[in-house]
């Protein structure tokens, strides 16, 4: 009885002999492993199946230098780790990027004669919402970006950039209410 290692050592050694359906056999053999580990290490499934997509594209390249076909499962699957820090990586590189965008955008804190007060409460509720919150109502009313615009710049899809935005100002308006600044 062939070990599961051995099997993939066949089907490795098949592949760098020209048979293409051997790569067939080996990714039904290993996607799911892969999207399951990149899960593990990244908690979002979208970003798992896109970790495993592009893992099997470095395999895929790099398969025909492989020296030892038994050690494919174990070097596969560091080529998956390996993606998916770079994935946790990026995320962290561009929440960093949006925090310190939201702490330079300024606060206008001289509000015109009209609705002065009012002005001044709104500015302290948005200073109380979230990072992404505060972002998206800035560049949304100051900025006067688009929801396209907004899906673009922050890396959301538009449906999120929406979704950021209601509820930014379903929570103004419960601070606001709280003030007592009611319309």
């Amino acid at each position: 009885m062939k070990t599961r290692t051995s099997v993939d050592a066949e089907l490795v050694i098949q592949f760098q002999s020209g048979n293409a359906n051997a790569l067939t056999e080996l990714v039904k053999r290993w996607h799911k492993r892969f999207c399951e580990k990149a899960y593990w290490i990244l908690k979002d499934a979208d970003q798992s199946k896109d970790v495993a997509q592009d893992s099997w594209k470095t395999i895929m390249a790099k398969i025909k230098d492989l020296k030892d076909p038994s050690s494919f499962g174990g070097w596969a699957m560091r080529i998956v780790y390996s993606k998916s820090l770079d994935a946790i990586r990026e995320r962290n590189r561009i929440r960093i990027k949006q925090e310190n965008y939201a702490k330079e955008q300024p606060v206008k804190t001289e509000p015109e004669e009209d609705n002065s007060q009012l002005k001044l409460e709104l500015l302290k509720a948005i200073k109380e919402l979230s990072v992404n919150h505060q972002m998206v109502i800035k560049l949304f009313y100051v900025e006067d970006y688009s929801l396209n615009q907004i899906s673009d710049l922050l890396n959301i899809s538009v449906g999120t950039a929406k979704s950021r935005l209601f509820h930014a100002r379903e929570k103004l308006k419960l601070i606001l209410k709280d003030k007592n600044y009611e319309n």
